[in-house]
């Protein structure tokens, strides 16, 4: 039996989703890898000009179309610094004096600011049963990581990440908003490469009396995070944001942190306690309820028409 369109449509998106949990989920622990021997700034700088040449390679060999446009071409610059140069700064400093697993878990409250942002800006009201969802699956989140971040550099290093999510947060709506008719690939490449010359400067202003030393493990990880969590990743984010809504796009940052635990546990035997398991099971329960399909309120409106008309013709 041949499958629809709308269901081959549904699984692609559904492919990609998880996808992106398991590519994102895994970066975390390659981050931490890198800024034991390399200043932050200086490898999220190497690793967004990587993938930003890679993907601007791709674009001119596949001939994608540019952003067009005085208000797509400033989209970009902002989202340049707004969704890659400064929160993964924040989180390569972040991450170290704050473990990849507990970075992760902060993270993870991307979805509650979303879901605070969306109505805002967007005029849009999100579902009250997918907000107390996300409450559910935070609150199990904070149960797996109850200890930490009270003092010195480790606080600094979580105000920090929250820092990152409150502008990725904000970056999400704000792409959803504007780039809705940008290629992902080249508006990916754009966006890495302009994020990159800002932490460029940032290493040249805050990291130049610092000495990088790319050993093995550095190269290696360097080279995942582009291309898998730059150049795949974001290709896929984007193209994924436009066919959910964004406060569904960011339940990914929920699944995540389940990711770096198993990963943590199968990888370096890492012990998973009962408490994680009820954890992990409220997580993607929750993440199931806020990815639902809903009506939207302008389609639901026409469908009670239409079905008010049909029952006076009868």
């Amino acid at each position: 039996m041949t499958q629809s369109p709308d269901a081959r449509n549904s699984h692609t998106v559904i492919l990609a989703y998880f996808s992106l949990c398991l590519i994102w989920g895994s970066t975390w622990l390659a981050i931490r890898v890198v800024v034991r021997d390399v200043p932050p700034l200086e490898a999220a700088a190497v690793r967004f000009v990587a993938a930003g040449v890679l993907l601007l390679g791709l674009a001119v060999a596949q001939r994608r179309p540019w952003p067009s446009g005085l208000q797509q071409w400033k989209a970009v610059l902002v989202l340049g610094f707004t969704m890659m140069a400064a929160p993964y700064g924040l989180l390569f400093w972040a991450e170290q004096y704050v473990t990849s697993g507990m970075t992760a878990v902060l993270y993870s409250a991307l979805p509650l600011v979303v879901a605070l942002l969306t109505p805002l800006l967007l005029k849009r009201k999100v579902p009250r049963d997918a907000v107390f969802a996300m409450v559910v699956a935070f609150g199990g989140l904070l149960a797996l990581f109850y200890t930490g971040l009270s003092h010195g550099r480790a606080l600094l290093g979580g105000l920090a990440v929250l820092c990152a999510v409150a502008l990725s947060a904000w970056s999400v709506v704000f792409a959803k908003q504007r780039l809705h008719d940008v290629d992902p690939v080249s508006g990916t490449a754009l966006q890495l490469l302009v994020g990159a010359v800002v932490l460029c400067w940032g290493t040249w202003a805050m990291e130049a009396h610092r000495h990088a030393l790319w050993t093995s493990s550095a190269v290696m990880a360097t080279a995942f995070l582009t291309v898998f969590g730059s150049c795949a990743a974001f290709v896929i984010y984007y193209w994924l944001l436009k066919r959910i809504q964004p406060y569904q796009s960011a339940t990914i940052s929920l699944v995540v942190p389940i990711v770096a635990v198993l990963e943590g546990s199968l990888l370096y035997g890492e012990p998973v306690s009962p408490v994680m398991v009820v954890a992990i099971i409220a997580v993607l329960g929750s993440v199931s309820v806020v990815l639902k399909p809903r009506t939207e309120p302008q389609e639901e409106s026409v469908r009670v028409e239409k079905t008010l008309k049909i029952e006076e013709e009868t």
